[in-house]
């Protein structure tokens, strides 16, 4: 079964309330900006079997993509990613995380501002928890950064899938989306802040 098709059945389930991860099957979440860039990093690794863009983080129930941006719903853009922990471990999935946002940007991400496009880590077990603060520390006493990290680590609330369109947009809109991203600057400022870790521009 192809990623796509594991993808559109975990929007299915989720949207009717009753995604649950199989015995080998385990989710984590990610806000880092625009979720259109935070699932190309994922949908490469062996181990991962979907990603989702989508919505967490707020108060308001079932929110658009227009409620969101606009602000006052308190979600986050976020990728939902579902990995198989035999393959692929979580410490792993943070790795590819923290190279792929501004960890010292406490507006946004990128060219896209506000609240909405926070960096958060919203973990879904205590093991979870642990190690995103441990890598967060790490982070934090490396010496790399001369700002205090601005990536928050939250208890994962509701996921809200977002709008059927922008899932896989940078599959699906291909020049749009190498377009957005050139502009928005977010691969030199990867290059700026990560030098020889930053991601190879996908």
């Amino acid at each position: 079964m192809t990623k796509g098709i594991i993808g559109l059945l975990i929007i299915l389930t989720v949207a009717v309330g009753t995604h649950a991860a199989r015995a080998d099957q385990a989710v984590a979440t990610f806000a880092g900006g625009c979720f259109w860039c935070m699932e190309p990093p994922y949908d490469k690794l062996d181990g991962v079997e979907s990603t989702i863009s989508g919505y967490m983080g707020g108060e308001v129930k079932n929110p658009s993509y227009e409620q969101v941006v606009r602000g006052g719903t308190g979600h986050a853009e976020v990728v939902q990613v579902s990995y198989d922990p035999n393959v692929i471990s979580y410490e792993e999935l943070l790795g590819v995380y923290w190279r792929n946002v501004d960890p010292v940007d406490s507006g946004g991400q990128f060219c896209d501002r506000g609240n909405s496009y926070r960096s958060e880590i919203f973990h879904h077990t205590p093991a979870q928890k642990r190690a995103a603060e441990a890598s967060k520390k790490r982070h934090a006493e490396s010496g790399r950064f001369d700002q205090p990290i601005a990536v928050a680590i939250t208890e994962a609330g509701e996921f809200y899938p977002a709008e059927s369109y922008h899932q896989n947009y940078y599959q699906e809109k291909p020049l749009r989306y190498k377009y957005y991203r050139w502009n928005c600057g977010r691969d030199q400022r990867l290059e700026e802040v990560w030098g020889d870790e930053a991601p190879a521009t996908p």
